[in-house]
């Protein structure tokens, strides 16, 4: 509980929370410029028509079509969820990822807590320096990560296609800290160019359907000189290993709920010859900094391999700096 402690500590006990008005908002679907005011008031693009409204909290940036595209998706996702046991009550999603109170999915919150050492240790630390960042966490899911890290002081952004109580945008009303709720996928968001220090896909990029229009919208919301960030997405050194991840998942889902949960047609995971192409087609250099989850986990490639198993996937904290201005 000592690193726990270290990690949540706040360097602001009562920061103030990043406003509407504080960003400069355009229209996901034609990139018209948008006035988004802090009284919540719906907002209509004047160069496509499209409606954009606040309910509950939550700004809806997701086109009425764009809605239809993704309620499949999400009516499994949410069904999957739930009967996994991942729904909890205030004081569950303000424990994670450190304590799991309902003792449900311990590893996988294991791997959690260790990301989010390493993202603190490598990247949160010797960015802030008693500075506010303004960070996008895309993929919020539950909103765990940006409640710690806008408890460190830091202005949130929370993005996601879920707006539910049990694993999306809903769960930010557990949270005592102040975060910005937004719906809006990941290829087209609200904002104009230059918006943030640091935008993190939180166990969310292998939801991506093509990982070079994903990633470079989060490029293009960065500041120069910020920081995108990959935390706990698969990656595999064989993609063939990858692929039998997901059909085995499927096979496992379409048993258990009737369904194989792939609606939509996405990558799933990454592959480090994957990784290393991406990098050429977005300009950037990776940094791949490897959390600490201890002896047992690193000896898991050496047991699949004796065993004849596919290649167990890694889960790594990826990196990468925007450009500066010249």
């Amino acid at each position: 509980m000592r690193l726990e402690a270290s990690a949540s500590a706040p360097i602001n006990p009562a920061p103030p929370a990043l406003t509407t008005e504080s960003l400069d908002w355009t229209c996901p679907h034609c990139r018209s410029d948008l006035e988004v005011r802090e009284d919540a008031r719906p907002v209509r693009c004047s160069g496509c028509g499209n409606a954009y409204g606040c309910q509950q909290g939550i700004w809806d940036f997701l086109p009425a079509p764009r809605r239809e595209y993704f309620s499949q998706f999400l009516r499994e996702y949410e069904t999957i969820r739930e009967a996994e046991g991942r729904f909890g009550d205030a004081q569950f999603y303000r424990a994670l990822p450190f304590l799991n109170r309902s003792q449900n999915h311990r590893g996988p919150w294991s791997i959690r807590a260790s990301s989010f050492h390493c993202l603190m240790r490598r990247i949160i630390r010797p960015l802030e320096r008693g500075m506010r960042l303004r960070i996008v966490d895309l993929g919020a899911g539950n909103g765990w990560l940006s409640h710690r890290l806008s408890a460190r002081g830091h202005s949130l952004v929370a993005v996601d296609l879920s707006s539910g109580h049990g694993d999306g945008l809903g769960c930010l009303r557990y949270y005592e800290t102040r975060i910005l709720a937004v719906r809006a996928e990941f290829d087209s968001l609200p904002w104009g160019e230059s918006q943030f220090d640091l935008a993190i896909f939180n166990a969310s990029l292998h939801y991506s359907c093509c990982y070079e229009e994903t990633l470079s919208e989060a490029l293009r919301v960065l500041k120069p000189g910020g920081r995108l960030v990959v935390m706990d997405t698969p990656v595999y050194h064989d993609p063939g290993s990858g692929a039998l991840m997901v059909r085995q998942r499927q096979e496992e889902f379409t048993r258990r709920f009737g369904f194989p949960s792939d609606a939509l047609p996405m990558e799933n995971f990454l592959s480090f010859r994957r990784l290393e192409r991406l990098g050429r087609i977005l300009g950037v250099r990776w940094e791949l900094h490897w959390p600490k989850y201890g002896w047992r986990w690193a000896l898991r490639p050496w047991k699949a391999w004796l065993a004849g198993h596919r290649e167990p996937a890694r889960f790594l904290l990826i990196v990468a700096q925007k450009d500066s201005d010249p």
